[in-house]
């Protein structure tokens, strides 16, 4: 194996697990805040008791996001040395504004949030966790920046001279029309998970009529949160795939196994292509809805794999400029289907627990718990086809993945590093997934009447968990 696919491989680990845990956070402090709001308007204790409950998984999941996260920026300069060089004007700029800035903000209020249950009036300490919640959808938008300079690169020039692409106008880079499309679409996606999370554990609870009041609540709240997600995934996906039309067309190809260019094109429902993903072998299509899901009109043309494979060795040079068409396209599907799968399931929730009623079947409990898992299937499957739908490509017709790794770093180093960071990381998941576990079937923490102004100074720094 030599250091390229194993610096990618290390890459793709990394950031796989590290995802993980980024829609939790954005999506849970979401609904943690929305949870204190509806405590301090009502009154109602039911929600305290929720905001704590639901704040402790959050925080777990808060502190194990962070460690992981350090991990992805080390490896630009371990393994992608070259990759840094090229792109470090434009690519750094809204990385140091996401450390700077957004995760200031959410580390600073989250430490506020938690310290502050005793001591701080009830409006300053809401405000708190809704800064945090802010903060992480910021992080992500940078984040996204940052990402989408890779996927369509804007507001740059090339200087040949040092070989590198330097930056002209930051405001190109952030009003990036890819970064516009993803970022909608990602903070929906944290939502589901959020929700779907949110209304599993609280599924286990109600399947053994514990906490029923706190949970029915918490359950409902989930389902919502999770319908709301998947209608905003679908029709922000609907705006990124045209974005994806126009600006990486072999990615749109590769998603719907679409080997020649068709005016109008047709949606693939099944592809069995040939295992070189040169062509297909048995096709079952529906006419036109491809070129208005690419185009916006029942009769665009859509460019197909082969016709851009030929047209980019003309542009670029020789080579393959196919993706692994197997990936991308069944990527592309298991990211819809999971997020459909767990929609559904939350559809027939609200309707089974509409007018104060608790379903009866415990298969239905048992279907809500697993459900838990459909939103990290489809968030790792849509960063996979993301990434992977773009080779060979770090950053799409500027520079090939081959030519960013690190050229002093030996393959013996990197596979150091990736088994290194494999067995550590999957220590992190058995302490991550346990502690999550043990606090997800703990009852919610008995409250105490909370009083609207700060506890005197001789008064004991209070934690609230």
């Amino acid at each position: 194996m030599d250091e390229l696919l194993l610096a990618r491989w290390q890459f793709g680990v990394t950031t796989v697990y590290h995802f993980l845990f980024v829609p939790v956070t954005i999506g849970m402090s979401l609904l943690v805040a929305i949870l204190q709001t509806a405590w301090l308007r009502t009154g109602n204790e039911r929600y305290l008791k929720a905001t704590k409950f639901w704040g402790k998984l959050f925080l777990i999941n808060f502190g194990m996001g962070l460690v992981t996260g350090i991990v992805q920026e080390f490896q630009f300069g371990m393994n992608w040395s070259d990759y840094s060089r090229f792109v470090g004007d434009i690519f750094g700029a809204p990385l140091a504004i996401e450390a700077l800035l957004a995760f200031f903000l959410e580390s600073t209020f989250l430490g506020l949030w938690i310290f502050g249950w005793d001591r701080l009036p009830k409006i300053l300490h809401l405000a708190c966790i809704w800064i945090v919640a802010v903060g992480t959808m910021l992080s992500a938008y940078f984040i996204l920046i940052a990402n989408s300079f890779m996927q369509h690169p804007v507001g740059y020039r090339f200087d040949s001279g040092r070989n590198r692409a330097e930056l002209t106008d930051f405001w190109a880079v952030l009003t990036n029309k890819v970064s516009l499309a993803t970022f909608p679409h990602t903070i929906f996606g944290c939502w589901v998970t959020a929700g779907v999370l949110v209304s599993g554990i609280a599924a286990w609870h109600l399947a053994r009529k514990r906490n029923v009041e706190v949970m029915r609540t918490s359950f409902r709240l989930g389902l919502v949160a999770t319908l709301i997600g998947f209608i905003g995934v679908g029709i922000s996906g609907d705006f990124l795939g045209k974005v994806m039309t126009e600006t990486q067309p072999m990615k749109m190809a590769a998603a719907e196994a679409l080997y020649h260019d068709e005016k109008p094109a047709s949606f693939s429902v099944l592809t069995i292509g040939t295992l070189d993903g040169s062509r297909p072998l048995f096709q079952v299509q529906v006419p036109h809805l491809l070129s208005f899901l690419g185009t916006g009109s029942w009769d665009g043309e859509v460019k197909g794999i082969n016709d851009l494979n030929a047209e980019y060795q003309q542009l670029y040079g020789p080579g393959d400029y196919r993706p692994i068409i197997p990936v991308a396209y069944w990527g592309f599907r298991v990211m819809i289907g999971a997020g459909a799968l767990a929609a559904a399931i939350a559809l027939a929730g609200l309707w089974l627990t509409r007018r104060g009623r608790l379903p009866q079947s415990r298969w239905f409990w048992r279907a809500s718990l697993l459900a838990v898992a459909l939103p990290f299937i489809a968030h790792s499957a849509g960063w996979i086809f993301t990434e992977m739908a773009r080779q060979p490509w770090v950053v799409f017709g500027l520079m090939r993945t081959e030519q960013g790794v690190s050229p002093s770093v030996g393959a013996g180093s990197v596979l150091t590093s990736l088994i290194v960071f494999t067995l550590l990381y999957g220590a992190l998941a058995v302490v991550e997934v346990g502690l999550m576990v043990k606090y997800a079937k703990s009852d919610p923490p008995e409250v105490a009447a909370e009083s609207d102004e700060p506890d005197g100074e001789d008064k004991p720094l209070a934690f609230a968990y």
